[in-house]
């Protein structure tokens, strides 16, 4: 059962930045997914180190002021293993959208560190590299 929740957990993650159609991204889902104190980076020459909510409002605005329209992220690959409690995902990932009038693909691979609390499983890390 649990690597089921964790597959459902990761589909919802992903889903979370989805605006194509018109629909607005779902960005406070990751209030719920991510535990209050998670770490999220950002590797590559930008490295960035975020707190949950420094994470979700650059892109809060990204999603939603028309810069970046018709976008979605999707697993393709993952291995994940767990330990009672504890859980690592690794998986590789696709993405496209159209940013500032020019459409783009890209991709690369994300990490995600799970824990089991009380109300059911969260993330407690992430960390993502994109492919150049």
């Amino acid at each position: 059962m649990s690597k089921i929740e964790i597959d459902v957990l990761t589909a919802e993650f992903f889903g979370a930045f989805d605006n194509r159609g018109g629909k607005t991204a779902d960005l406070e889902r990751i209030r719920r997914l991510v535990i209050p104190e998670g770490v999220i980076v950002k590797t590559g020459p930008e490295f960035t180190v975020y707190t949950v909510e420094e994470f979700i409002e650059p892109r809060r605005r990204l999603l939603t002021d028309g810069r970046l329209v018709e976008f979605s992220e999707w697993e393709t690959s993952e291995r994940t293993e767990l330990a009672g409690d504890i859980a690592s995902r690794f998986g590789e990932y696709r993405k496209s959208g159209i940013l500032d009038g020019e459409p783009f693909e890209g991709g690369g691979t994300k990490t995600i560190q799970f824990v089991r609390t009380s109300q059911g499983w969260r993330i407690a890390a992430f960390s993502w590299y994109d492919q150049p």
